[in-house]
């Protein structure tokens, strides 16, 4: 790990300089590597880099034993040449590793995954051994489980439902989808179906091919820096029907979603002892730009020619109902906005849009509601949550959809109409000591100013204002609760979860704190909101 830190840091410093400068070089092999550097070469603009930095066949730990292969990749980037994020890095990969060493299996870990249980590669191998299952299974999913969350988890972190409660009712059918980290797969997956492999480019791509030429050959770093490059991949299927597959910013979902439409079987392990942990994000901002690159790259895989309701229904059976549900998150922003402003607007305009209490339809209302929250607490609880955790998962269903599905939405609209916008933001992990004391005190993270907040804002103070109006108009009698019962309701549900917002705007001194501009937006727009609903409903 100190050697691919060491690496890793003097490519991110020559980079930055725009040189390879002396104090970096080390040995002969380095200085051969940075050799094509120079100072035209950037970030998005630098040709492949790849290092061996443990050879299997000579390096040995101090007990004798030999070391496994360590090579650091760095592919090439050219801005005239799509490079299609994580799933052309994972590409290149596949084909560096395929004629460096082509191992059968391979495992796909995000940097902040890490292992918890040595006997995992045993228990994969118990599935890829068996000859029934290693014909149509392509891929072993793990849970992904995070470690550093606070007690309560206040951002919904675990994802529960995502990571735990459904796969194992999609195991019934094909198997879990893949989440991007904690795969195990068979490398003949990504060259066509279990019954007709697609042909690679080059023999040595082949998944069955022996590598029997030293890992440190010319011939082999040569081929390795080839099948690398940005130009590879022109006018061949990867992407399509090789490899890990482009369309969509979730490509770990599409990707496995379109092997089980190939006919791939997948299974998803959860041992006791968990196989990995990751990380979380603690901050809001990050949270919420992190589902906003799940949401525009759901609504990708949504309107693709491999719709989930369209191809995945011909192809994928009742498994396509499972993926659809995965894929149409982001439809969410329109009940949850709906709810947040429409019987509120309502309340402040004297009308009732619900059924009285005593009428026979409040009844199947009341059902609904406390049936569905209630079977939802059920299984949160028992897939080893709690009920602070559950209430918190509420709450951040709400930020969401107020946020980070609304403006993914409108970030994948604007894309579709050629309009460019920010595009993919890798999600910061990073943790400084102040944040992440905030976090763990269970204070939400405000400081970063972004429009994302402002619609939790809006919706924070309509609510507030609305459950304060119909009180009042209540205890004054002007009016009964005869018929607003459900939207008081809803109003003082919506004040309870959002607290945190309250509390960042007028309670705290912080750094974590709300912007005032921010606030007083949310005002403006609250206001603005209550005049069109008010002439709207008159």
């Amino acid at each position: 790990m100190t050697m691919y830190e060491s690496m890793k840091g003097r490519v991110e410093t020559v980079v930055e300089r725009g040189k390879v400068e002396d104090e970096y070089i080390t040995c002969d092999e380095e200085r051969q590597v940075f050799s094509k550097w120079t100072d035209q070469f950037t970030r998005q603009n630098h040709p492949t880099v790849i290092q061996v930095l443990l050879d299997n066949s000579k390096d040995k730990d101090i007990s004798g034993h030999h070391l496994p292969n360590l090579v650091y990749c760095s592919r090439e980037k050219s801005k005239a040449s799509h490079h299609h994020f994580k799933a052309g890095a994972l590409n290149a990969l596949i084909r560096i590793s395929a004629v460096m060493t082509n191992a059968p299996i391979i495992l796909s870990l995000d940097c902040d995954t890490y292992s918890n249980d040595p006997q995992t590669p045993e228990r994969v191998l118990c599935y890829f051994w068996d000859p029934e299952v290693r014909a149509t299974y392509g891929f072993i999913q793990f849970p992904q489980l995070f470690k550093g969350l606070n007690k309560t988890d206040i951002y919904a972190g675990q994802f529960k439902r995502l990571f735990q409660i459904h796969p194992p009712g999609l195991d019934g059918l094909r198997g879990g989808n893949f989440y991007g980290t904690g795969g195990f797969f068979s490398r003949r997956v990504f060259f066509g179906t279990p019954s007709t492999m697609s042909p690679p480019e080059l023999p040595q791509l082949n998944p069955y091919h022996v590598v029997n030429k030293p890992i440190q050959s010319q011939e082999v770093l040569a081929l390795a820096h080839q099948v690398s490059g940005c130009h590879f991949e022109k006018d061949t299927d990867w992407g399509i029907k090789k490899g890990l597959r482009y369309g969509s910013l979730v490509e770990d979902t599409y990707t496995s979603y379109r092997l089980h439409c190939e006919g791939w079987r997948s299974v998803f392990c959860n041992p006791e002892r968990p196989a990995f942990y990751g990380e979380a994000p603690i901050s809001l901002i990050d949270v919420m730009n992190q589902q906003k690159r799940w949401t525009v790259g759901l609504l990708q895989m949504v309107f693709s020619e491999y719709s989930p309701i369209t191809y995945g229904l011909r192809h994928n059976g009742l498994m396509s109902h499972g993926y659809s549900q995965i894929a149409f998150w982001p439809i969410w922003p329109i009940p949850i906005t709906v709810y947040a402003f429409l019987p509120q607007l309502a309340l402040l305009n004297n009308l009732s849009i619900f059924p009285q209490v005593k009428s026979p339809w409040f009844l199947l209302y009341a059902f609904l509601f406390l049936g569905a929250y209630t079977q939802d607490l059920i299984e949160f609880v028992l897939a080893n949550g709690t009920v602070q955790m559950w209430w918190n998962d509420q709450r951040m269903w709400i930020i969401r959809g107020l946020s980070s599905f609304m403006f993914g939405f409108l970030e994948f609209i604007l894309n579709s109409l050629g309009i460019s916008t920010t595009g993919f933001n890798v999600t910061n992990k990073a943790v400084d000591d102040e944040l992440s004391k905030r976090y763990e005190k269970g204070l939400f993270e405000f400081g970063v100013a972004s429009p994302m907040f402002v619609p939790l804002v809006t919706a924070a103070l309509m609510n507030l204002f609305s459950f304060g109006w119909g009180l009042s108009e209540i205890v004054k009698g002007k009016r009964s609760m005869e018929g607003v019962e459900i939207q008081m309701l809803l109003s003082a549900f919506a004040v309870v979860n959002s607290w945190p917002v309250y509390e960042a705007m007028a309670l705290r001194s912080d750094n974590g704190r709300m912007k005032a501009k921010t606030s007083v937006i949310g005002i403006g727009l609250m206001w603005v909101m209550y005049a069109a609903g008010s002439f709207i409903l008159k």
